[in-house]
């Protein structure tokens, strides 16, 4: 089961990081933004904090801010070779590559982000490829029911502000009545 504590990540222009996991998007718990840990970042992230470390944050916050990577370049920045990645391809259906028009592979910065995860789920906490894959199962998982919850409170917040809204009335209208 993984840790549910989460804390909001200050990165650079948007508040927290984001990742996409299939259809998920990835909300993460991870250290507050310090001056010891400055984290920058063009887009949100969030992970939970079971998966996410420094290290994978400051390799993420990395990434060039580039429309598209090609293989090689993606393969540089993970420290692997090329066919690796291809093979992470078909073990991982969160990793899938746009082609382009010559048939090579384009990578989205998101591609990166979820390759970045992969890699430090198979070689630095050491999960095999099936437990990597059931560790991104879980979080996506996770992630579905963190946002549903989020999503009442959401309507609670909507709700309360409304009865505050139909108190204050109430009392106007008494005050005219008097």
């Amino acid at each position: 089961m993984m840790t549910t504590t989460s804390h909001e990540i200050e990165l650079g222009g948007n508040d927290q990081l984001e990742l996409q996991l299939g259809d998920e998007h990835v909300e993460a718990s991870a250290p507050i933004d310090t001056p010891e840990n400055p984290l920058t970042s063009s887009e949100p992230i969030s992970l939970p904090a079971a998966l996410c470390d420094d290290k994978l944050l400051e390799e993420i916050n990395s990434i060039p801010d580039k429309m598209g990577f090609k293989i090689g370049d993606v393969a540089d920045m993970l420290g692997i070779k090329q066919y690796v990645l291809r093979y992470w391809e078909t073990e991982f259906d969160l990793l899938k590559p746009k082609k382009a028009s010559n048939n090579q592979r384009m990578y989205t910065r998101k591609d990166v982000e979820n390759a970045f995860l992969i890699r430090k789920l198979l070689h630095r906490d050491r999960f095999s490829i099936e437990g990597a894959r059931n560790a991104l199962k879980e979080l996506k998982a996770h992630v579905k029911k963190e946002k549903d919850y989020s999503q009442v409170v959401h309507r609670l917040d909507n709700v309360h502000d409304r009865l505050e809204d139909l108190v204050m009335d109430i009392r106007k209208a008494r005050q005219l009545f008097k």
